[in-house]
């Protein structure tokens, strides 16, 4: 391989990377899932439209967000080797390519989807970049922020299809919302040191350790019987109605367990994982257990 067509891979590597991949794939399944338990039809057409157009706009949302903690990201070992902290690439190469995204992506939510569903693109967009990553470095309650664009995407998947913000859109935007505080607390307590050398503000930080394992627990009892609207508003049936209450049951019962003995690092990473194990299982529950709209 010669070295420009090597410069060029490295290059495009690295754009690509900006837009966080692993993050923007949990927001495409989610948005996807968003879509397919909503009623109504959908062509296979406006909905790869939509798909693309929503990976663009969280992609855009990364990467503003890579160019505006740039210099915070090197003092954390997860993010110190994105192209700007590793001085791979030139900080406003970054911030345009953010816009090209979003000058593509939110036009074409709107072209695909429709003007409800641009809308939200851009409330996630602007809420994720102006609010969001700003407020980290000030407060914890960034969090509750951040939490907003994190649980747009299936909604916007629901609205795509329906052109309107009813209970079963609100549902799946409640869960993702109230599942993302355990997650991120969990996160926050075994990177606590990466959190401060980086001077980004979290929960534990401020409220010390056994203030978060207090609120993962609460944020969870929360979340549990949120995740039986489903059932109740007829989107999902009995068999995803079993999982959500086996797998909600277990979630509670690792953070309670960490609450009462009075757990630390190793426990956090459990939870963190198993967060991930449960948001996979419950949205496979909601998708192989659809009720059928006629």
């Amino acid at each position: 391989m010669s070295a420009r067509a090597l410069t060029l891979s490295t290059t495009a590597s690295d754009l690509i990377s900006l837009t966080k991949p692993r993050l923007s794939l949990l927001v495409l399944i989610t948005a996807a899932g968003g879509m397919y338990l909503a009623p109504g039809p959908l062509g296979p057409v406006r909905a790869l439209v939509t798909l693309l157009a929503t990976a663009g706009t969280v992609g855009a949302a990364n990467a503003f967000n890579c160019y505006l903690e740039r210099h915070s990201d090197q003092f954390m070992a997860r993010t110190r080797n994105r192209p700007l902290p590793a001085g791979r690439m030139d900080p406003a190469t970054a911030l345009w390519f953010g816009l090209s995204l979003s000058a593509v992506s939110l036009p074409a939510l709107v072209l695909g989807a429709n003007l409800l569903t641009g809308v939200l693109g851009l409330i996630a967009l602007l809420s994720y970049v102006l609010a969001y990553t700003p407020l980290k470095a000030r407060t914890s309650a960034a969090m509750l922020v951040g939490a907003i664009p994190g649980a747009l995407p299936p909604l916007m998947g629901w609205t795509a299809v329906t052109d309107a913000v009813d209970a079963g859109g609100f549902a799946l935007f409640a869960i993702m919302f109230l599942w993302q505080m355990p997650h991120f607390i969990a996160i926050a307590l075994f990177r606590k040191e990466e959190y401060a050398a980086a001077g980004l503000k979290s929960v534990p930080l401020e409220r010390g350790d056994e203030s978060s394992r207090a609120q993962v627990v609460l944020y969870l009892v929360a979340l549990v019987p949120m995740t039986l609207l489903p059932f109740q508003l007829h989107i999902a049936g009995t068999w995803y109605l079993a999982a959500a209450v086996v797998l909600g049951l277990g979630f509670l019962g690792l953070g309670a367990w960490g609450f009462f003995k009075h757990l630390g690092k190793p426990w956090a990473r459990q939870t963190f994982l198993f967060s991930l194990v449960y948001l996979t299982g419950l949205f496979a529950a909601l998708t192989l257990d659809r009720v059928p709209r006629g």
